[in-house]
């Protein structure tokens, strides 16, 4: 969809309001009570005024037109402080009294870019993480009796907040407990699960220290934007640049994922194709303790925040950089190895398309066809923008694919794998669907005016005109429910799978830093340099180092061609499986804010085909193989065993019963892996055995591929009258 007009009206009006703003922005909030004992986190200038710009946003251009009053600040209130203490293990009841002074001024305070209240609560927060941390270190080394029948209750959810700190002591001291009981369990040696567990805590007590307004200011945005619908999002600077190199699928950096470990930053994987796998210098293991941009000066990165190292060791492509690694398998106290590097741009390639081929019988004929797993719809912006003929695309990728699988492999049919991909790009989900149909409507899109606008694939001719079926469940969301709802509508495939997530709202990208001029970027530049408060993350007086993040904003509804909305109601396959996943734990539905299902008129579209009157035949083979099948016999066990144990809020304490427990599912797991390798003409494994490849099979996979069979052998004539069979077969 093009929102170009729409963004220009939304920048020019917006830029009167945020100018105005920027030049009240040094007014004075409220002053913030301090909470003793700790380093306050205190908010800066910088999102004293976003917090301004983003309700300015929401109540002029949110697809709800909401107005952010008394009724919203006291949602916000209570998902704040849930998302601080979900577990109700922190904060006392006499922090829940004090906070109430704050559950009708947050929607005051934010118009008014105050945020002392919400910092405030965290830092009580913080006090007392601290404290039940200090507490259980002390705890660890007790002399515990695991014979006792005592439980700990894990999930407080319900409970009544905790009136004292010596009530909640007793729940950290069965936590610590509990965690002792699970490393002995493991079989190592009291002693050694002591140091462990006091190395975890203290692991965990230094994070947590580390914390910096930005954590606090995204935790407090994410309970505001939340409480208005599930999908406009804020994104801080940081998290902005993650969201947006998921979406191209590259980043420019060394090309090495990385990971914190007992307060160093380890080397947890190489990507393939980047410098540190051409360079071969650097292996997973290896530990970077220092970092050096060009032939500057060296950075000690030792007890930095992860996120902090990686910003250090990212940088724009053809830059240089030196880290100092502890090569895996030396001490520490091992002489550094100094390696260079020249950063360059990375691609993702493994969570990009990907094709694979599977032979089915079908009614004694073998039958190939074609699976391509799609992770996400992703587009490279940027690199598409700056005239990059070779930009990452789903739709360059898939059409790739197609022609391998139709060229090489000759496939006689193919499947979109959509299983847990959430969407993204809109503009690649209409152009991927013009791959399986000629020009037409994809999807109906109406926006907070009223206005229905419809997109259409505009390019003439198809990359695939065979058997076509599509797998979702529950996970799929957004773009993947635009392009299977397409696909439904047209009747071009077979939809497999569970009633999709049921997320059909657009949002708009917007980076606020180009709404504002850059003259008043100078001015905030000014205010932070000025600003001496403690606890904030660090920052610049230069206007360039500015970066007021990003909203993402919901601006309109998504529709199908034949009038429906994804929204809430998601798309319902052909042939439906039963879900992996709850049902009334994930999915659009189970969502307070979201917005309603409702339907518009059709579009001009023409279907390629009707295929009811095969559905009924497809369905009826498919129920008939699920009933029999042990794979879904266990699938629907382990729905029933979930429920049971999502109600289920405490667990002993006893350590033989404990074992026995575990003993026991662990026996009937390795019971029900043999009659599932015994099924398939594999041996018998024993228990301490390691899990195979062709333990993993994939039987909703399988039966979709089975579904494909029958819909190409028992309606051949009808699918050849379509125009849906390869011509090369």
């Amino acid at each position: 969809m093009d929102f170009k007009s729409f963004k220009e009206m939304l920048k020019r009006i917006f830029f009167v309001i945020f100018t105005g703003a920027v030049l009240a922005c040094h007014a004075a909030p409220k002053t913030q009570p301090i909470v003793e004992g700790i380093t306050n986190v205190k908010p800066d200038q910088q999102q004293q005024l976003v917090i301004k710009e983003v309700v300015n946003l929401i109540e002029s251009y949110n697809y709800k037109k909401i107005q952010i009053n008394d009724s919203i600040s006291s949602i916000i209130l209570d998902k704040y402080i849930k998302s601080l203490d979900q577990g109700k293990n922190y904060f006392l009841a006499s922090d829940i009294k004090e906070f109430e002074k704050y559950r009708y001024t947050l929607d005051d305070d934010f118009k008014n870019g105050d945020l002392s209240g919400p910092f405030y609560i965290y830092n009580v927060y913080a006090k007392r993480l601290n404290e039940y941390f200090t507490y259980s270190l002390a705890q660890i080394k007790t002399k515990y009796d695991f014979n006792q029948n005592d439980t700990y209750v894990y999930d407080r959810e319900k409970l009544p907040w905790a009136v004292s700190s010596t009530a909640l002591n007793d729940t950290w001291k069965k936590r610590v407990k509990y965690e002792l009981i699970n490393l002995n369990l493991a079989g190592t040696a009291e002693a050694k699960n002591v140091e462990t567990l006091t190395k975890r805590y203290q692991n965990l007590q230094s994070q947590t220290s580390k914390t910096n307004n930005q954590d606090v200011f995204q935790i407090l945005m994410d309970a505001f934007t939340e409480s208005i619908d599930p999908h406009t999002n804020y994104f801080n600077p940081s998290n902005a640049a993650a969201f947006n190199e998921d979406m191209s699928r590259s980043f420019e950096g060394i090309g090495a994922r990385l990971q914190l470990e007992n307060e160093v930053v380890k080397i947890s994987e190489i990507i393939a194709g980047g410098p540190a796998f051409k360079g071969k210098q650097l292996s997973a293991g290896d530990r970077i303790i220092a970092v050096a941009q060009g032939d500057g000066e060296f950075v000690d990165v030792v007890g930095w925040r992860l996120d902090n190292t990686v910003s250090k060791i990212k940088g724009p492509k053809g830059t240089k950089v030196r880290l100092k690694v502890i090569p895996v398998g030396k001490e520490m106290s091992s002489k550094p190895v100094i390696i260079e590097l020249v950063r360059d741009k990375i691609v993702l390639e493994e969570t990009s398309a990907k094709k694979k081929v599977k032979t089915i019988s079908s009614n004694g004929k073998d039958i190939k066809i074609g699976i391509i797993t799609l992770p996400a719809f992703y587009a490279d912006f940027k690199a598409a923008n700056a005239g990059d003929k070779n930009y990452k695309s789903t739709t360059r990728d898939v059409r790739k694919l197609i022609d391998s699988l139709k060229t090489y492999d000759k496939v006689s049919a193919i499947v979109m794998d959509l299983r847990g991909n959430g969407g993204g790009s809109l503009v690649e989900a209409i152009s991927l669907t013009g791959l399986f149909i000629d020009k037409g409507p994809v999807v109906q899109v109406k926006d907070l005016r009223g206005k229905i606008e419809v997109d259409e694939d505009e390019n003439s001719g198809v990359a695939w005109d065979g058997p076509f079926g599509v797998m979702v469940d529950r996970l799929s969301a957004s773009a993947s429910e635009i392009f299977a709802g397409a696909i439904q509508d047209y009747g071009r495939g077979i939809i497999m799978g569970s009633q999709t997530y049921g997320k059909g709202t657009v949002q708009s990208s917007i980076d606020l830093n180009k709404l504002v001029n850059p003259n008043m970027l100078q001015r905030i530049a000014g205010l932070i340099a000025k600003d001496k408060t403690v606890g904030t993350s660090p920052s610049s007086a230069n206007p360039a180092d500015i970066n007021l993040g990003q909203i993402n904003l919901t601006m309109a509804k998504f529709y199908r061609v034949a009038g429906s909305s994804t929204q809430h109601k998601g798309v319902t396959p052909d042939v439906v499986f039963p879900s992996v996943y709850p049902m009334d734990k994930i999915g659009e539905d189970t969502e307070p804010s979201a917005l309603p299902w409702d339907v518009i008129p059709t579009s001009n579209f023409k279907a390629v085909a009707n295929l009811t009157p095969v559905k009924a035949q497809l369905i009826k083979n498919s129920e008939q193989r699920i009933a029999n099948s042990l794979d879904f016999k266990y699938l629907k066990q382990d729905i029933a065993d979930l429920k049971k144990r999502d109600a289920e809020v405490s667990v002993t304490l006893n350590e033989a019963k404990l074992k026995a427990e575990r003993e026991a599912q662990e026996a009937k797991t390795l019971a029900r892996q043999n009659e599932l390798r015994a099924l398939r003409g594999l041996p018998a494994i024993k228990k301490g055995d390691k899990v195979t490849k062709q333990d993993a099979f994939d039987f909703i996979e399988d039966e979709s591929l089975r579904v494909m069979g029958d819909f190409m052998q028992q309606s051949g004539s009808y699918v050849m009258n379509l125009g849906l069979m390869p011509k090369n077969n």
